[in-house]
């Protein structure tokens, strides 16, 4: 595809199927297509087929590890050669046209000699691709180049040989306009070459920028590995790798699958799959995630998640469908291009016939209908929006930030409202328990064994803690029934006993020893969960929790935003009270269960604000859910990664705010892009159509147009926090 026309003939022919519906994105040559199990896959590469692509569509693969930096530099090798071929040939003709002091005897039947190949194999690929949408009744930016080309040279054919300027001591003036004195003798060879050498430049450009901008997700695929070393040393490929199976990463090598750490130590560096430069320190029951690297020991890995399932591979298809989707400004661009390239044929042929009906010779009639084909430039309307958000979505992968697509992003944008929630999400989640008050004759190792028991079903933060505080004390009995309550805790039987381990509703029914604990974790703004066995509180389990990296700065740059902020969380109000004054919250809901995070996301939605929720945990999915936009922040659950649309892959939570510029970047970039597309068009069509423009400043102007769209897209790559 060259164009915004061929993403509409697409779109068009994919949309003729029953139940079908297709969304073509130019910058990645990528279609996101919709159908019901009646329509094959054949069904819908021969759809496409049938617009003209014969032989070029098909379902993508996703290439594996290093494929895709290869195919980069070979694609860039082979274009290049061609345009330096290009300039061989057109460079000498064009100068030899621009400048009569050069002009020597025969001058012109050496620039015919080396126009030659140019106008034929040097503009081959847009004469092949107007050719193939003349069969199917279609046109696109091709058939005008093509045209041009075809247009430029025949006259200059004709004028050499049949109208006068084969003569040996000819001369001929260049017009910086169409319309030539003597144009019947003039010859057009410099727009023959100019075209096709200038659109070139800018296509091999064009395409280096749309590489650049989905450098990301080439990088994302690199890291996926393509074979794993088992446990008995041999190596086999990563689809031999089952979950729970046991394999061996040594130091320098990386890590094929998600897994939990059995044996070895090691520190891992983690940057490129998160950003996190300082390398992590990972050891028995420690998580390791497919694509990250062991720098220093060797490691025994349990896998959890492999190939599809591992963390990686969600975030790379996450970028995929983000680059692939198409945003409501794109669309709106694509019909309006869909017709352009018939409007400006029929602009071109009204000009020939204008300037042939008042009395200008054919030559100047025909130069000008040349310059109104190869001026207008649907390339530039067809880019305007798909390069922002693919560059946009692949800035935002390099800070950790990952966009659900480009309504997504549009949505993010609008952003007035955030909502926080605290434990885990502001807080760092890497809660210990800081201390255990039981009331006299409970065995402390008895009660921590009971709660880790119950909370084997939980991946809160909270529960991770208190698993960990009763390892000392053996291995916990196994609960019965054991299952999780949103906002509240968990519960189940262990030892015949019904035991839950969830916050506490109100301190003053506990016993003295407990309430007294309750207070002191209060006033240190630490969280306290009380553990009961068939309703009587046996025990208070103090919690303590830092703030998440970036956490103490979010607030202030939310604020000079203009964004209001509100810190909803289900702890007691006392601590997170004390949370909320280290932050600088001054909107503080407290005690909140999921419905009721979910109900004040609704009240502020009904009072006309567009609402983000970020959060974490199962008792976030609801909130998440139900917000305009949801985040999930680094180490959330899967329930919470899928209701959101936005996730932070890097733990710093300056990521939400980096979200939501880029995001107001972007919209501003589109903007531009835009006005820049439409004022292009309308400024030079006409131009060339009163005969201001020659063909070759046409084809100059044409390809940078669309190098301009490019290159202000490519300024989203640039940054980091604005």
């Amino acid at each position: 595809m060259t164009c915004a026309a061929c993403v509409s003939r697409v779109e068009k022919r994919l949309g003729r199927i029953e139940g079908v519906t297709a969304a073509v994105n130019l910058a990645t040559g990528r279609a996101r297509v919709d159908h019901p199990p009646s329509v094959s896959l054949d069904d819908l590469l021969a759809a496409i087929e049938r617009a003209g692509y014969t032989g070029r569509a098909q379902v993508p693969q996703r290439p594996a590890a290093g494929q895709g930096a290869e195919e980069g530099p070979s694609a860039d090798r082979a274009a290049r050669d061609r345009l330096v071929i290009l300039a061989l040939l057109a460079v000498p003709v064009i100068v030899l046209s621009m400048v009569p002091a050069l002009q020597f005897r025969n001058w012109q039947q050496l620039c015919f000699t080396l126009a030659a190949p140019v106008a034929t194999w040097g503009a081959w690929p847009f004469h092949a691709r107007a050719a193939a949408g003349l069969r199917h009744a279609t046109a696109t930016m091709d058939t005008l180049l093509s045209l041009g080309v075809l247009a430029s040279f025949g006259w200059s054919v004709y004028a050499l040989y049949a109208g006068g300027a084969d003569m040996a001591g000819m001369h001929m003036s260049f017009a910086w306009t169409a319309t030539p004195e003597d144009a019947t003798a003039h010859l057009y060879l410099e727009a023959a070459v100019g075209v096709p050498l200038f659109v070139s430049l800018g296509r091999f450009l064009e395409a280096r920028a749309r590489r650049r901008t989905g450098s990301v997700l080439t990088g994302l695929t690199s890291l996926a590995a393509r074979d794993v070393r088992l446990e008995d040393g041999r190596r086999a490929p990563i689809a031999d790798l089952a979950v729970g199976g046991r394999f061996v990463v040594e130091p320098g090598e990386r890590i094929a699958a998600d897994g939990i750490v059995v044996e070895g130590s090691s520190a891992v560096d983690t940057h490129l799959l998160n950003g996190e430069s300082a390398p992590a320190e990972c050891g028995p029951g420690d998580r390791v995630a497919a694509g990250t690297t062991s720098l220093s020991g060797t490691l025994v890995v349990r896998a959890t998640a492999v190939g599809a399932g591992t963390r990686l591979a969600r975030i790379t298809e996450l970028v995929e469908s983000a680059q692939t989707g198409k945003a409501s400004a794109q669309r709106r661009a694509d019909q309006i291009a869909g017709v352009f390239v018939p409007m400006v044929l029929a602009v071109s042929v009204t000009t020939f016939g204008f300037w042939w009906g008042a009395g200008a010779d054919t030559g100047a009639a025909l130069t000008a209908a040349i310059a109104v084909l190869v001026v207008a430039c649907p390339c530039a309307l067809g880019l305007a929006t798909p390069l922002a958000l693919v560059a946009a979505t692949g800035a935002g992968a390099r800070r950790g930030v990952l966009v659900g697509g480009p309504q997504v992003l549009e949505r993010l944008g609008r952003i007035d409202t955030v909502v926080l929630d605290k434990t885990g999400t502001l807080t760092a989640g890497a809660m210990p328990v800081l201390a255990v008050s039981v009331l006299p004759g409970e065995d402390t190792g008895e009660v921590l064994r009971s709660a880790a028991a119950v909370e084997s079903v939980s991946e809160h933060p909270i529960a991770r803690a208190v698993r960990q505080a009763a390892v000392p004390y053996g291995t916990p009995s196994p609960a019965a029934d054991a299952v999780t309550e949103p906002g509240r805790g968990v519960r189940g039987e262990v030892d015949g006993r019904a035991v839950a381990v969830g916050r506490c509703e109100d301190p003053e029914t506990l016993p003295d020893v407990l309430r007294d604990a309750v207070g002191d974790a209060d006033e240190r703004g630490h969280t306290s969960v009380v553990v009961t066995a068939d309703g009587r509180p046996l025990a208070v389990l103090t919690v303590g929790d830092g703030l998440r990296a970036g956490a103490d700065g979010l607030v202030g740059r939310l604020k000079r935003m203009g964004l209001r902020t509100i810190m909803a969380t289900g702890d007691r109000p006392a601590p997170a009270r004390t949370v909320a004054r280290r932050l600088g919250v001054a909107d503080l809901r407290a005690g909140l269960d999921p419905i009721g995070k979910a109900d004040l996301v609704a009240g502020l939605q009904a009072d006309g604000r567009t609402v983000a929720v970020a959060g974490d945990g199962i008792n976030d999915t609801a909130a998440l859910a139900r917000a305009d936009l949801g985040i999930a922040v680094a180490d959330g659950t899967d329930a919470a990664i899928g209701a959101a649309d936005v996730t932070l892959v890097h733990p710093d939570l300056g990521g939400i705010a980096d979200a939501i510029a880029l995001a107001r970047r972007t919209a501003r970039t589109i903007r531009m892009n835009l006005a820049w597309a439409f004022a292009y068009n309308v400024v030079t069509v006409p131009l060339a159509a009163v005969g201001r423009l020659n063909p070759m400043l046409a084809a100059a102007a044409m390809s940078c147009s669309s190098l301009l769209v490019a290159v202000n897209s490519l300024r989203l790559l640039r940054g980091g926090r604005r």
